[in-house]
């Protein structure tokens, strides 16, 4: 239920111009305008601006209000109404000191999700284009500034402004922005729009791009660097990692489908193996390590031998790992220490199975989130799974979706897993018994399903779930639904 606070704040921001307000009022007015869609509202409000810091997500507060809000229009809106006071502030300097008192625009936080996103939101991506746009603009307006100030006062320089906002974001960058976001990233080097990177991703990018736009990065506050579907291979990583020692606050890399394959080691494979792991052991702040796709099959320990600190989140789906590799693991220190764990994409219903009970148990006083996905698990080997898992006492994620379990041992699987008590989403496998047979068992198509016997299933899951008093845990077979936890939000 709105407050009444909020309440009186919605009737305000319903008519324009606002009147002279207490600075206490701002975010709650803010929140009222963006929920409302008061595109001209809120550039009034930024242009007033009475602190330093404008958190975007601190104040609309929820994602869910993010996700269910159009928000392309408010925070161009936003930048816009930034931009123009910059502007001013090079045209018109010793203004009213009333006025605006911005240096930090926040907008970390926007999520890309598909699903649940409609029309009018703004992803990542755009954002990261509409940001470098006005990182330009910003400039643009700077050195027009200062050719003025050069032609009025003949064989002098305006001096440089120390005025600027910096603008604190995640940037998703692919070849289509590529080139607008590195030049942004150099006018903003000395412009009064200044991009600083929390998370940042780059998508099929070639080595060259990607070191050029790491180079260019701000290199404090940086948290994530997220290199996916570039096809560097072990040689590109070993040039491109070098290039994050710079980064302090580096805590998570994530290296999926890089193209990286060790099962066939050669002289030059283990020379990059070695400079891999040099590379990783420069990165002092390291927490979290996603290496899917690779096929190490053998080599884990090589790769993490010089981490000089545990991590807490390790994925390494489909990447063809050995019994040898979870021994290793299993006898590392960074098995007490994991909270995140994706093993997705290992058959497990041979000789790994045994080697996964072991490191489950080595994990199981920390671990939060462990994904099983299409590991080729039977109800034969839920017994041995289950006698593992209930010792993970603190786990709040299991992810089971593509393996190949009966109606009756999900059942199992949902009684015995009540007693994990911070259990709230698994997310099974659609049962067997849900399809309908065919003359070509060895595959599964998605017109077998049998939808009304899998809406049953759910059903009765549910009615379990509430019998037993734990009607707050879900239990979905969406593998893309929300609930999966990020390394940050553990």
């Amino acid at each position: 239920m709105d407050s009444l606070l909020f309440l009186s704040a919605r009737r305000l921001v319903a008519h324009r111009p606002l009147p002279a307000l207490p600075a206490q009022l701002y975010p709650v007015l803010f929140q009222a305008a963006f929920l409302d869609g008061r595109s001209l509202v809120l550039q009034d409000l930024v242009a007033a601006w009475p602190f330093p810091v404008l958190n975007f997500q601190q104040i609309i507060g929820r994602q869910e209000l993010l996700r269910d809000h159009p928000s392309k229009l408010c925070l161009q809106s936003i930048i816009l109404a930034v931009v123009e006071q910059l502007r001013q502030d090079l045209e018109e300097p010793g203004r009213n000191s009333s006025q605006c008192c911005l240096r930090m625009l926040d907008v970390t936080g926007l999520r890309d999700d598909a699903a649940s996103r409609i029309p009018d939101g703004m992803s990542v991506w755009s954002s990261t284009v509409a940001l470098a746009k006005a990182c330009l603009e910003a400039s643009r307006h700077q050195r027009e500034f200062r050719k003025r100030g050069s032609r009025s006062c003949p064989g002098t320089v305006a001096a440089p402004r120390s005025v600027g906002v910096d603008v604190r974001t995640d940037l998703f960058v692919n070849s289509t922005s590529y080139g607008i976001l590195w030049e942004a990233l150099q006018a903003g080097a000395a412009g009064p729009l200044r991009l600083r990177c929390r998370e940042f991703q780059a998508e099929e990018l070639c080595l060259a791009g990607i070191v050029s736009l790491l180079k260019s990065l701000y290199p404090a506050g940086l948290r994530r660097v997220d290199l996916r579907f570039n096809n560097l291979g072990l040689g590109g990583l070993s040039l491109v990692l070098p290039h994050l020692s710079r980064f302090p606050d580096l805590r998570s890399l994530r290296l999926p489908y890089s193209n990286v394959d060790l099962r066939r080691p050669t002289p030059e494979l283990e020379m990059g193996i070695r400079c891999l792991a040099r590379e990783l052991g420069k990165l002092q702040s390291l927490k979290e390590l996603n290496l899917g796709s690779s096929r190490l099959s053998g080599n884990l320990r090589q790769i993490l031998c010089e981490l000089q600190a545990p991590l807490e989140s390790l994925e390494l789906a489909f990447c063809s790992l050995l019994p040898a590799d979870f021994s290793f693991l299993s006898q590392s220190f960074h098995s007490p220490a994991l909270k995140r764990l994706d093993l997705s994409g290992h058959n497990f219903s041979q000789t790994l199975l045994e080697p996964l009970r072991h490191l489950l148990e080595e994990t199981s006083a920390s671990l939060l989130h462990l994904d099983l996905m299409e590991c080729r698990l039977t109800d034969s080997h839920l017994d041995t799974l289950l006698s593992s898992l209930r010792h993970c006492s603190r786990l709040r994620y299991l992810g089971l979706f593509g393996n190949s379990f009966s109606i009756a041992g999900l059942k199992d699987l949902l009684w015995k897993t009540l007693a994990l008590p911070d259990l709230h989403l698994v997310v099974y496998p659609i049962p067997v018994d849900c399809y309908k047979p065919r003359l070509d068992s060895s595959w599964i198509l998605e017109e077998q399903l049998d939808r009304e016997c899998l809406g049953a299933v759910s059903a009765e899951l549910s009615q379990m779930l509430e019998s037993s008093g734990r009607a707050n845990v879900v239990w979905t077979s969406n593998p893309y639904g929300d609930g999966a936890l990020d390394y940050f939000s553990l």
